[in-house]
């Protein structure tokens, strides 16, 4: 059976979107989804379902919490395996990381068109670093996320497509927690 991670956009924000993670547990639950887990407050679930397309289970998710929720939240859907990926394939290596950086990655709902990367990429700076991979935007914070021209507002603008970012410390431990461990 498929292990899936989805990962909910703006939700418990400033207010807005308000969802108790035990409720965000009930919803996916009664949709018969196994093994439900969520993490931290920002709209992580981790879930086994045996549809076997992701496209199909977001729609399903999507559709379901606006049912019970009377609110649209975006929804990204990656299976363990491309968070897997992810992190093996970022370009900011521990390695290389200074002390004071921070790595974020944004997850995009469809990949963006060369043309609206190239938009984005003429917004690189010295101060944070972007690279787009697929349907991931690997980024390097030097100063504060929250600082940064790269907020997720900016990179879905920039791209024309749906997307949410976590830190590195996050996507680490939704993998752990999909693996089985704590």
């Amino acid at each position: 059976m498929p292990k899936y991670i989805a990962l909910l956009r703006g939700i418990n924000v400033s207010g807005q979107k308000m969802i108790k993670m035990e409720k965000l547990r009930s919803i996916f639950e009664s949709m018969d989804y196994k093994n439900v887990i969520t993490y931290i407050q920002s709209g992580n679930v981790i879930f086994d379902c045996e549809e076997g397309d992701p496209a199909v289970v977001r729609d399903r998710i999507v559709s379901e919490l606006k049912v019970q929720l009377t609110f649209d939240i975006p929804v990204i859907i990656r299976t363990l395996e491309e968070l897997q990926e992810v992190v093996e394939n970022t370009p900011h290596k521990i390695v290389n990381i200074e002390a004071n950086e921070q790595r974020y990655m944004t997850f995009l709902s469809h990949t963006a068109t060369d043309a609206a990367i190239a938009k984005l990429e003429a917004f690189q700076n010295e101060v944070d670093e972007f690279r787009v991979k697929g349907l991931t935007v690997y980024l390097l914070i030097r100063k504060n996320y929250g600082e940064s021209k790269f907020s997720n507002n900016f990179i879905e603008k920039k791209l024309g497509v749906s997307a949410t970012t976590r830190n590195w410390e996050t996507v680490i431990k939704l993998i752990q927690l999909a693996e089985g461990g704590s």
